[in-house]
């Protein structure tokens, strides 16, 4: 009997059928490819200590002069700023009222309390902190009133209720008094796209009873931020809404404040798609805002940038660097992103490089590309001065030039991509591992739960199920950092198991080949034993185990009628690189494949070049 070395292309590759993609792999979940070769990834535990409220879409970390480090991170309830692990609410405020305008009912026998303020502009899910109010009565005290609330039914536009922790008797019959004052957060967003207008496009309740809703209106549109550090402080902009500035100096307890209100501002925009704050320059720029002449406005293809260092000057003056751009094709700014040279910006239909030129223009805009997609706001990621992206049907590179990247999994990401949900897309960067990865919801799910690889310096492509909404590539952290829908923000690469668990649960990683056969598949083969190559590198487990499938099929179309699989183990009382010599199978069939698995905690595997002893065994 003869060895046959099994030697398989990088990468996974879905473009062909199994059997057309002999020697290349077809299948796998939570593996990569180093030096060519399929290993398990690595796992994550928790960075954050807290559950967030709403779902996370954005990450941004930085450290400020002190050298402490900050993490902002924007849901579609809330923005926090994270330090230490612990979550802290910087949510900006859109109103606080005069003493007085607001009232409280309570029923007896009920925990829902309605609340009276005239044209408030609460949406359902709205938070309001309330401060002044004296006890109703009975149970429902100042304690209970003087505190955050969430909004859980919109009666009218001057009506609302919220429910509180109590349950109100016959004696709560005041209305909380002439003192009471509430603080509005801004209005909260949407965590699933909802398409269409009128009725039904929101969800129950959302605004007023029998309200009609689009998707442009606050807080009927999926809730998408864009941050970034102007020094130690930070710039936040709701996509379509408002920016937003916090200055660390006022603690971790101050709220961040309109652009707008800045002591000193003058012209800034109200609204925008997103933010950037140009790194060599030091200019905020804003994109998709209101014009200075036409403030309020927004116009989806206007760029302004303020005044050099200067975060509340916006004024186009002889005096200022701030200016005002606009993009000539498409029908909106669809994101943008930094490099190290310039300014990538997307449009619907056309791809834009901005770049700062000095006096007197600042900042020059050139089109680099025309029908180009972009999928969501979030799908691009810089590595260098390369742009990649993920398009509605096809991937991208930029370097200069604009380039389609080929896909081995092109047709099985996007035919199984939910695609009334591909605003959620959302692209990472692994430095570590030469990795791009996009995460994004699967045809049966509405929330992103898949994720596809692009290794950039192997060129090959692989794919796998992880649930994150956001995702940042280390920096002054020592790991990756991911959004979880599950309400907590992980370390990535951080051991070997599910950190999401209490005790942590055991990645289940696997790789499967396509087949292999003789000749032209016009022989029968029989197997008879598997040499394995299976290295159990950074593995913490005393005794790792991985398993080695081997499975056999007669014609391409048909199932695989005979497996034989063995595990194949480290003994402790070898070196890390020595396994079992081998394994002993008895299968026979026109075609084969290899899978390799591992469902144990603090384990790692690396597959080598295993060896099957086969020999043929006649043609029927």
């Amino acid at each position: 009997m003869a060895l046959t070395k099994l030697v398989f292309r990088p990468g996974i590759n879905r473009e062909t059928t199994a059997y057309a993609n002999e020697g290349g792999w077809w299948d796998g979940n939570l593996v990569r490819f180093r030096a060519g070769k399929p290993e398990s990834i690595g796992g994550w535990t928790r960075y954050t200590s807290t559950q967030m409220l709403g779902t996370g879409r954005s990450l941004l970390t930085w450290t400020a002069l002190d050298g402490t480090i900050y993490t902002g991170m924007g849901t579609n309830l809330k923005y926090y700023v994270i330090r230490g692990g612990g979550l802290n609410d910087i949510t900006p405020l859109r109103e606080t009222t005069t003493a007085g305008a607001v009232t409280f009912a309570a029923t007896n026998g009920s925990s829902v309390i309605t609340v009276t303020d005239t044209s408030n502009g609460v949406l359902l899910g709205d938070f309001v902190i309330f401060s002044g109010a004296a006890s109703l009565g009975g149970n429902v005290t100042a304690t209970v009133l003087n505190d955050e609330h969430q909004v859980t039914r919109v009666v009218t536009a001057n009506t609302y209720e919220i429910t509180v922790s109590v349950t109100a008797n016959s004696s709560d019959s005041g209305n909380g008094g002439a003192s009471v004052v509430g603080a509005y957060q801004i209005n909260t967003g949407l965590d699933t796209s909802v398409f269409g207008t009128g009725w039904g496009t929101g969800p129950w309740s959302r605004g007023t009873w029998g309200s009609g809703s689009t998707t442009t209106v606050p807080g009927a549109q999926l809730r998408i931020w864009s941050q970034d550090n102007y020094g130690e402080d930070l710039i936040i902009c709701v996509q379509d809404g408002g920016i937003y500035y916090w200055d660390k100096s006022g603690g971790l307890t101050a709220r961040a404040v309109a652009l707008e209100d800045l002591a000193g501002a003058q012209a800034a925009p109200t609204i925008a798609k997103t933010v950037i704050v140009s790194e060599r320059d030091r200019h905020v720029i804003a994109f998709g805002c209101d014009p200075e002449g036409d403030p309020g406005v927004q116009d989806p293809l206007v760029i302004r940038f303020s005044d050099q260092e200067n975060a509340a000057e916006w004024r186009a003056l002889p005096t200022t660097t701030a200016g005002e751009l606009r993009i000539g094709t498409g029908s909106e700014i669809i994101g943008a992103i930094q490099t190290k040279q310039q300014i990538v910006v997307f449009t619907d239909v056309s791809v834009h490089a901005m770049q700062y030129i000095g006096d007197p223009f600042t900042f020059g805009l050139q089109e680099v590309s025309s029908s180009v997609s972009i999928i969501s706001p979030n799908a691009m990621v810089a590595v260098g001065d390369v742009v990649y992206w993920m398009g509605k049907n096809e991937f991208y590179a930029y370097d200069g030039a604009v380039v389609q990247i080929p896909c081995d999994v092109k047709e099985y990401v996007f035919s199984g991509m939910n695609i009334q949900q591909q605003l959620k897309v959302y692209a990472g960067h692994s430095s570590s591992f030469s990795e791009v990865w996009w995460f994004y919801a699967s045809s049966g799910s509405q929330e992103n739960d898949s994720y596809v690889v692009y290794n950039y310096e192997q060129r090959v492509w692989y794919y796998g199920t992880m649930s994150r909404t956001a995702w940042q590539d280390r920096n002054v952290l020592s790991f990756p950092t991911a959004i979880s829908p599950d309400g907590y923000v992980y370390y990535q690469e951080n051991g070997l198991n599910d950190g999401s668990v209490n005790p942590p649960a055991a990645l289940e990683p696997y790789i499967e080949s396509s087949v292999i056969d003789m000749g032209d598949g016009d022989q029968f083969m029989f197997a008879t034993r598997v040499i394995p190559d299976l290295t159990f590198r950074n593995s913490t487990n005393d005794a790792p185990t991985a398993t080695l499938t081997i499975k056999a099929r007669n014609f391409p179309g048909g199932a695989y009628f005979a497996s034989d699989a063995d595990p194949v183990t480290k003994t402790s009382s070898l070196p890390v690189e020595q396994f079992t010599n081998e394994l002993y199978v008895r299968l026979r069939g026109r075609s084969m494949s290899l899978r390799v698995e591992s469902n144990q905690i603090n384990t790692a595997w690396r597959l080598g070049d295993p060896r099957l002893d086969l020999r043929t065994d006649g043609r029927k």
